[in-house]
């Protein structure tokens, strides 16, 4: 496959940044899209120019590192599937493909395509965990869990912390991804004695990140790799307004 690429390029954070435009030739259908740019870093190098910098780490769509606007939508344009799982047999021979990094407010560009997605670690360290006792590990099965909440907490769980629902919202908001992470903690017993206070804290942690707020347009579940449901953003409103009112 033969390919025109506009690739956003910026050399740091106060760079102003610009696309360019680049021509990669003999790419394979089977081959990844992170392939598909290691291809053209090879090139850039052996010409002596700077490579595109990209987020990569396990490439198999699990650590949530990937991440790039493709034509205009995170991930690209397949469904439930990660930057690194997405492959060039779903473009054309002589497609013009528009590579940017995530646009928010609260992810700063580092360099071209890599962004600072601390962020979303302010909010996990503000209530992403649960009280356990020390000791030995209790007995296997000596809490009950009714399996309805064991699989929503598991389905929340999947969340891998890519940031594409912050790009793709018009708002840049994290509800989706602060929703996931409270429900998964949220919806088992072992997270209860933090309920309330997890909620607050995490909402509030965001909002200080600079997050945007959410209007319900459904991008982010619509573009999210793992499908986190749009619903669980309705079950933190109610926990946070439970646990505000209980104050």
């Amino acid at each position: 496959m033969n390919l025109k690429l506009r690739v956003w390029r910026q050399k740091g954070p106060e760079d102003k940044g610009r696309m360019v435009t680049y021509e990669v030739t003999d790419i394979s259908p089977d081959a990844s899209f992170l392939e598909m740019l290691d291809v053209l870093n090879e090139r850039l190098i052996l010409e002596g120019d700077d490579p595109i910098a990209f987020d990569h780490d396990c490439r198999e769509g699990i650590c949530g590192m990937c991440g790039m606007m493709i034509n205009g939508v995170a991930h690209g344009p397949e469904r439930a599937t990660t930057t690194c799982q997405l492959h060039m047999r779903h473009f054309n021979d002589g497609d013009s493909i528009t590579i940017e990094p995530w646009r928010a407010a609260a992810f700063p560009v580092i360099k071209d395509l890599v962004v600072n997605r601390g962020a979303f670690d302010t909010i996990i360290q503000a209530g992403g965990y649960i009280t356990a006792p020390t000791g030995t590990a209790p007995d296997a099965h000596a809490t009950p869990v009714p399996k309805a909440d064991a699989d929503a907490a598991f389905e929340a769980a999947t969340c891998i912390g890519c940031g594409a629902c912050v790009a793709a919202c018009p708002n840049g908001s994290s509800m989706l991804f602060t929703a996931a992470k409270v429900a998964h903690l949220g919806l088992m017993p072992q997270g209860q004695p933090e309920r309330s206070s997890r909620v607050v804290s995490m909402i509030e942690a965001q909002d200080e990140a600079g997050f945007g707020g959410c209007t319900n347009a459904g991008e982010c579940t619509t573009v999210c790799p793992k499908g986190i449901p749009l619903n669980l953003i309705g079950r933190l409103n109610a926990d946070y307004l439970k646990a505000v009112s209980g104050r």
